[in-house]
């Protein structure tokens, strides 16, 4: 993530397939429905604010300080100077001085800047060298973007089951997940995190997309195998439909009965009790094990979309956040793209909405 190394492929296209019957970026962006908690009494100073344990968070290296300070400006006066969530930024290297004083200037809000532990950051001990360099070759062959890239692996990783177990988050329950040159222009006039807490909210999305099947193809085969061994944590209501959607064949096939769809997870707000949940834990200690980040490229995108899919209730526990990257690639710190947002507010939803068979807008 925070080294040198250059990128090697291309992403997927990003193409809609010819069953979309309808533009998703139509639908009605109002409001959720009242009651809904305005910014009153949210000062940074209030500690009796209605404020709940969540914060705003972002794993990011000091040489993009710029465009963390450009996307800083605009989520503060779109959202959080209303409302003073928390900073939190994590390295895996010391944040520089430059970095923390030019952050800070940035919001009236706490901030902390926090050292990704070595442990937490590193290979596992089980992934073997030879092994690794060998499927980085078969990766970079087929196309796959940042095949060769240690640090890209790392991040997948931390971000699909590192990143809650950190000390300083240890108290906390929702996050936002802000990355740099992300861009919002849309007022958000209410406090989020409530409204996920008071309506029993577990995961925000802004859009869903097909994850490249060439880094993924034995995701789906080891998920399968998890689900045979704990056929417990399966959700009744769960998005199995969604999960398994063959529309786009090629896709469905090379990743051996994944349908590929995953929400992005760039931008993600969602319940940290969740990853925390026993069915994610053990799901992820099997993905670990299994050696998928570093052997293949398996993505926290789709990691985290499986475990929503097949552990949540698909009608009630996700909510459809309007505010749209312009942006179809994933980003890495060594690689961001610039992603725009419509200016849209936030609503609720349901990945029901997300897997309609005729409205698909994965």
């Amino acid at each position: 993530m925070f080294g040198t190394e250059n990128p090697i492929g291309r992403k997927g296209s990003g193409e809609t397939t010819p069953e979309l019957m309808r533009d998703p970026n139509l639908d009605p962006t109002t409001e959720p429905p009242e009651p809904l908690w305005r910014h009153d009494n949210y000062g940074a100073d209030n500690e009796d604010s209605p404020r709940i344990n969540a914060t705003l968070l972002s794993l990011v290296r000091n040489n993009e300080l710029d465009a963390m300070v450009e996307t800083m400006k605009q989520l503060e006066r779109k959202f959080n100077h209303k409302f003073n969530y928390p900073w939190i930024f994590f390295n895996n290297e010391p944040f520089s001085d430059d970095f923390k004083e030019k952050t800070k200037e940035q919001t009236k809000a706490k901030v902390r800047y926090e050292l990704i532990p070595k442990e937490h950051w590193e290979v596992p001990s089980w992934i073997q060298n030879d092994l690794l360099l060998e499927s980085a070759d078969i990766l970079a062959n087929k196309k796959v973007q940042y095949a060769r890239m240690l640090s890209y692996h790392q991040m997948c990783r931390w971000n699909s089951g590192m990143f809650y177990k950190h000390p300083a988050l240890e108290h906390t329950r929702y996050y936002w997940r802000v990355e740099p040159k992300v861009k919002f222009f849309c007022d958000i006039d209410y406090d989020v995190f409530r409204y996920m807490q008071d309506h029993n909210k577990t995961y925000g999305f802004t859009i869903n997309l097909y994850e490249d099947p060439n880094s993924i193809p034995t995701l789906w085969p080891e998920t399968e195998k998890f689900m045979a061994e704990h056929p417990e944590f399966i959700h009744e209501n769960s998005a199995m439909d969604w999960l398994t959607d063959s529309k786009r064949q090629e896709h469905h096939e090379k990743s051996h009965g994944y349908s590929t769809c995953h929400f992005w997870s760039n931008f993600e707000i969602a319940d940290m009790d969740f990853w925390r949940s026993p069915a994610y834990e053990a799901y992820f200690n099997h993905l670990d094990r299994a050696g998928g980040f570093f052997y293949e490229r398996w993505g926290d995108a789709p990691v985290h979309s499986i475990a929503l899919g097949l552990f949540e209730d698909k009608s009630s526990e996700i909510l459809v956040i309007n505010i749209y990257p312009s942006s179809t690639a994933p980003t890495h710190p060594n690689a961001r793209t610039a992603a725009q947002a419509s200016s849209r507010t936030v609503k609720a939803g349901s990945i029901r909405k997300i897997a309609d068979p005729t409205g698909s807008n994965t």
